[in-house]
């Protein structure tokens, strides 16, 4: 089994995880940003320490970073910040599993965007799973309580915060695979840990700056849900790691695919541990996205 797939499924367990806790501590303490910044503040020191660390045992030093590190760096970070929000406002709007549904438009996204800036070819199987997968969207963009076609609602708020955040997290995959991909000389480990705290010490200081001058008691807030929080950057950096050393063996496209069987993760949680109730089309919704991953994945 090649090494990327059960790389895939374990960042596929560490996200949904971690949204879980981002869900509880949006719900409870924290505004969107903060719950967002919660990711970063808590992850980002014990990323750089492992990778020190790492550089110490193994003698090694840090590479030579290309600009356009720092660029795909710099866009996949700000991305990536961008999607979080949305996925955290989303859960205001929907329940957990469906907010994760939308969320995973990212996939057929992600295999398009590949395409144009890294060159990342999708077969024809590929180009299947994508339409069954806007099917899929248009199915969910429908609320439970809301009225008329469903043309009409892919414009609803719910509709519009998800398929941002799979637009926005398409960008992250994309250029978080170029950014590992200027790292060429170095062993796959090694490349995805070194991107990995390169970008979240620049989210950590980033979204620290904006809260300082727009938000200070949110930073507070942030400290105060450290028992909470803390958990939030050991499981983000767990699964952070795990993407990035799965987007540095295969297409991205591949790997968001796989990672979709967070699907079925999300749903036991909303059930098991929200209590939150599924309905018939969100199940369709949901089964036809899992359709479009499993095509996907047969297609590689």
């Amino acid at each position: 089994m090649p090494l990327w797939i059960p790389v895939t499924v374990a960042a596929a367990s560490f996200q949904t995880v971690r949204f879980m806790l981002q869900k509880s501590l949006s719900e409870v303490r924290l505004s969107a940003a903060g719950a967002t910044f919660s990711r970063f503040a808590y992850s980002a020191p014990f990323v750089l320490a492992v990778v020190l660390i790492y550089l110490g045992v193994s003698g090694r030093s840090l590479p030579d970073f290309t600009a356009m590190f720092w660029v795909y760096a710099l866009i996949g970070g700000l991305s990536q910040i961008l999607a979080t929000v949305c996925v955290v406002l989303m859960f205001k709007q929907r329940n957990f599993a469906v907010g994760i549904t939308f969320k995973k438009t990212e996939v057929i996204q992600t295999a398009l965007l590949g395409l144009v800036v890294l060159g990342d070819h999708v077969s024809a199987g590929g180009l299947a799973a994508i339409l069954i997968g806007l099917v899929a969207v248009l199915v969910l963009s429908k609320t439970p309580e809301s009225e008329g076609q469903w043309w009409q609602h892919l414009t609803n708020r719910a509709s519009l915060i998800g398929l941002t955040s799979g637009v926005l997290f398409a960008f992250s995959a994309v250029a978080y695979r170029g950014a590992s991909l200027e790292l060429g000389g170095l062993e796959p480990v090694l490349r995805a840990g070194v991107t990995l705290a390169a970008v979240t010490t620049l989210q950590m200081v980033g979204m620290a700056v904006w809260l300082l001058l727009r938000d200070r008691a949110e930073l507070r807030a942030v400290w105060n849900a450290r028992r909470t929080a803390i958990f939030v950057g050991l499981t983000s950096m767990g699964g952070s790691f795990c993407w990035f050393l799965a987007f540095t063996l295969q297409n991205a496209a591949y790997v968001k695919a796989l990672g979709q069987v967070e699907l079925l993760l999300s749903l036991m949680a909303s059930v098991l541990f929200f209590k939150e109730q599924v309905t018939r089309r969100e199940l369709l919704g949901m089964s036809l996205l899992g359709a479009s991953i499993l095509v996907l994945v047969l297609a590689i």
